[in-house]
């Protein structure tokens, strides 16, 4: 198998850490050739807080995902999430030299890496730009410039920006897990691809990924993205509240909330009780899924109650915001039961479970499709598109260099550079660099 065919996703979470290897088959589905998980001990929150565990965690899924698929992994692309995270809209314009030329992909990329250049707060930085709407003269809303006349080029842009110190950390241990870091991507634009319909995103719809440290949202309208937003709560914090309301060490919290969980407090009975084996030759413990699946409730309430307030920030209530899908739930919070009814009450939107299945080849296994790996398929989807891409480009620079000589020796040279300008760097890139080099240095 060509290592260049293959691409990996890294979904470095709160609870877990999932390496998934994949390629694409004839079909354009996704075929996940390897997949390894590990325990996540060293991340809180979505945030890197321990440098050494998330390293050794890393390791692991990485040399389970390298076992199940006989493959070296070499690079991986990385999703970023955090309470840091926050977006911004922005707009800007530039000034041809040239209007008697149509708009290249040229003239969208200095557009973009002018945006790059905003001073952001001290210790932020821009991690994408994201155009929305194009205006071309005085003609506004324009999806694609490219080919247009114009001498003033301008553009509505999505702007998300991190910590500068929260995105080192993770290239850190990347690269200390001895791997390469190809790209970063936001874990809600990832999560986005893997269980959205374009269908959905052109009606209108919110995503909420409950992660296990963080609930992570993108907002989607017309096909662009709009808002995007990370909320500091997920399925950890319901876990705490159980072991807090019951008495009961984490372990067994978890396990009753994956078993006995539900959202919505109604339907159990004050008969139903389960028993808890006490510490050590202590008393078991007796707790009423009446009272569990209320603490549920008030927690999940809250959060569901955060993410309707970004909704409601973006402009889902005005006319030419709403958003017709309603929500799209994903991540491993995204199993709770009765978890899309409490949804459904509380915003009054139309709400289904995002399996990551839509995507996947056929005959990949069932578990693949858990709405908890949505973002390691989205990661690995964002990385199979990206090395299609520099295919793409070596194939044209090969092509070009294969020419005959007949054009004057000088023609060449601006095709190669117009063929090649589409894969730009991305600031990403030249910040991966940046973070290469002062690593190097560091060490």
């Amino acid at each position: 198998m060509e290592n260049n065919k293959i691409a990996v996703g890294l979904d470095i979470g709160t609870t877990k850490i999932v390496a998934m290897i994949g390629r694409k088959n004839e079909y354009g589905k996704i075929e996940v050739v390897g997949i390894g998980k590990a325990k996540s001990l060293g991340v809180k929150r979505g945030v890197v807080s321990n440098i050494t565990q998330t390293i050794q965690s890393i390791q692991q899924a990485v040399e389970e995902a390298e076992s199940v698929s006989g493959l070296k992994i070499e690079d991986v692309i990385v999703g970023i999430a955090g309470q840091h995270i926050r977006s911004l809209h922005h707009s800007d314009y530039i000034t041809r030299n040239t209007a008697e030329d149509v708009i290249n992909e040229a003239d969208i990329d200095n557009l973009v890496n002018q945006v790059h250049k905003l001073v952001m707060l001290p210790g932020e930085e821009i991690i994408h730009v994201l155009p929305q709407e194009y205006k071309v003269d005085s003609q506004a809303d324009i999806k694609e410039p490219i080919g247009m006349y114009g001498g003033r080029l301008e553009a509505n842009f999505h702007v998300v920006v991190g910590q500068v110190s929260s995105i080192r950390n993770i290239g850190r241990c990347v690269k200390s897990a001895g791997l390469g870091l190809s790209d970063i991507t936001l874990e809600p634009l990832a999560s986005a691809s893997a269980v959205l319909s374009q269908e959905e995103k052109e009606a209108g719809v919110a995503l909420i990924d409950i992660g296990g440290g963080t609930t992570d949202l993108a907002i989607f309208k017309d096909g662009i993205i709009r808002h995007t937003a990370v909320i500091p709560f997920g399925g950890n914090v319901i876990t705490d509240d159980i072991k807090e309301g019951c008495s009961i060490i984490e372990k067994q919290a978890e396990l009753l909330k994956i078993k006995f969980g539900s959202a919505w407090p109604g339907e159990n009975k004050e008969t139903e009780i389960v028993s808890i084996p006490g510490l050590r030759g202590r008393e078991p413990k007796e707790i009423t899924l009446k009272n569990l699946s209320k603490i549920i409730h008030a927690r999940v309430q809250e959060i569901i109650e955060h993410v309707y307030l970004e909704i409601k920030n973006y402009g889902h209530e005005t006319a030419k915001g709403k958003l017709i899908a309603g929500i799209v739930l994903t991540g491993g919070g995204a199993q709770l039961k009765h978890l899309r009814q409490l949804v459904e009450y509380i915003t009054g939107m139309d709400a289904r479970i995002g399996f990551p299945n839509e995507h996947l080849a056929g005959d990949s296994d069932e578990a693949l499709s858990s709405p908890a790996y949505a973002t390691a398929v989205g990661l690995l989807m964002v990385g199979l598109d990206k090395k299609i891409k520099v295919q793409d480009i070596k194939q044209v620079v090969e092509e070009v260099k294969n020419e005959p000589e007949t054009i004057s020796e000088v023609e060449p040279e601006p095709i190669i550079e117009k063929k090649l300008k589409p894969k730009k760097k991305s600031f990403f890139e030249k910040f991966t660099e940046g973070l290469k080099d002062f690593l190097d240095n560091a060490e």
